[in-house]
């Protein structure tokens, strides 16, 4: 290790210093202060003798008169079986009381892509106990599907139902022997009251002991939020493709990391790309995206569900546009739907699962699921657009057959996407109550669903009781 006293610039949560050799980017850095305190940081930048350092802990109490010391490696995740049922601050560092880790092996929390060659197609059912995401949005091992919400709506709440309910069934596991799930669960930049509502739900449910939380809070310093998702996601691969799990990672907010990313883009004074996030944002979020997937020969998955805000809830914003670029598809948590106490209120017109007909089928489910949720969809859909009508000429202007289509919708609504946080639904519950709706229109309405599968499962009584 070389020290260096040669700081000439402290920036926000940036140190710049003076060196006379080559240092590597993404280098680890201690920095002692004159107080004898010691920070670590990393190399952000590097060229002509100069090197932008970005301080995890903060740059308080850093003067010219601090010592730089470069350590030749880069930040290195400490990885172990053991990690389960452990809470770990945004840098990786226990702070359950526990003891302390020891790793079976240390990773570069870079990571690597899978190599397109070496990936295994997206294909089997990951059961969240959500209808409105099983039954018409279905979520896929190596799946990458977020979640789009904004202020003040109830996504945090959605997060912790899937991560105590979220399971591979068994009919989804195939031949051999059944691997074991796993949720790691990456928060960044929430409050200390979000956090404390956090880790009571995981104890309270149990759901801490299948589970790795990692957890940023927003007093803690912008640089360490880009460090957390990355340490998350090298413990997603070690327990999925060295240990066999199916591992969910949840990331939530998206939005405080970009916000970081700002941060330490105007310190650096770099040249703004739309609304004054980096022209890089994309590359970025890409590079923690593409770490979702499943590789061939291997038993584990990493299955990604990033939560975001939508500033000002507008889906055109960078981050939910970059993000829908990037992921195969999106969830959308809707206002209105809140308004009117539906739990959780997820609006499935807007939403989409790319991966869905992949992963769902003959065998698994009541009947053909993909004509289920077609029609479910389609008769929601007509729904929701007479309400416009209605507004206008009233319900008593509208024929039999539209009146139907709107008591349709508002029981889709509430029967179908309500079900408050509290209630797993297995998904041959969901399509069950996906039945009990479509029997309230007649059988010649159900034009996307194959005329066995109507005789089966279709129920005469209800259209009858619907028109009455």
């Amino acid at each position: 290790m070389k020290e260096y006293e040669t700081i000439t610039e402290v920036s926000g949560p940036l140190v710049f210093a003076e060196v006379d050799e080559p240092i590597g980017y993404d280098e680890i850095v201690e920095i002692e202060t004159p107080q004898g305190d010691t920070k670590r940081g990393q190399v952000l930048e590097t060229q002509d003798g100069i090197v932008a350092i970005q301080v995890f802990e903060g740059t308080s109490g850093i003067d010219r008169n601090a010592s730089v010391r470069f350590l030749g490696e880069t930040l290195q995740m400490s990885l172990t079986e053991d990690l389960l049922g452990r809470v770990l601050d945004g840098s990786g560092q226990p702070i359950d009381g526990g003891p302390d880790v020891v790793p079976e092996e240390e990773r570069d929390i870079v990571g690597a892509a899978i190599n397109p060659v070496s990936r295994e197609y997206p294909e089997e059912f990951i059961q969240t106990g959500v209808s409105a995401i099983d039954g018409m949005n279905t979520l896929v091992r190596g799946q990458k599907l977020p979640i789009f919400s904004a202020s003040g709506l109830p996504h945090n709440e959605l997060a912790l139902q899937i991560a105590r309910q979220a399971t591979v069934p068994e009919e989804a596991e195939g031949e051999g022997e059944a691997s074991e799930f796993a949720v790691i669960f990456a928060a960044m930049g929430i409050t200390q009251e979000e956090a404390n509502e956090f880790m009571a739900d995981f104890e309270r449910t149990g759901a801490l002991e299948r589970s790795v939380v990692f957890m940023n809070l927003a007093d803690d310093p912008a640089v360490e939020r880009t460090v957390t998702p990355r340490l998350a996601l090298t413990t997603s691969e070690y327990l999925a493709f060295e240990k066999g799990y199916h591992v969910l990672t949840i990331l939530t907010d998206m939005t405080n990391y970009c916000e970081a990313l700002r941060e330490i883009g105007a310190a650096r004074e770099e040249v703004p790309g739309r609304r004054g996030y980096p022209g890089y944002m994309y590359t970025d979020l890409a590079t923690l995206y593409e770490r979702a997937g499943r590789i061939d020969g291997r038993e584990g998955s990493v299955t990604q569900i990033p939560i975001l805000t939508m500033p000002g809830d507008d889906d055109t914003h960078p981050i939910p546009d970059l993000t829908g670029y990037i992921t195969e598809g999106q969830i959308y948590v809707d206002r209105d739907l809140n308004s009117q106490g539906i739990q959780p209120p997820v609006d499935v017109l807007p939403s989409l699962s790319r991966l869905m007909d992949d992963g769902i089928g003959e065998g698994l489910t009541r009947g053909d699921h993909a004509d289920v949720k077609d029609q479910l969809y389609a008769a929601y859909a007509e729904g929701v657009d007479l309400r416009d009508l209605e507004n206008i000429v009233g319900r008593e202007a509208l024929d039999e057959r539209q009146n139907r289509l709107l008591d349709f919708a508002d029981r889709f609504e509430n029967e179908f996407v309500e079900q408050g946080y509290d209630t797993n639904r297995e998904i041959e519950d969901t399509l069950d109550i996906g039945w009990d709706l479509l029997s309230l229109l007649p059988k010649a309405e159900l034009n996307r669903v194959d005329e066995e599968l109507i005789e089966e499962y279709y129920q005469d009584d209800a259209v009858e009781v619907a028109a009455d």
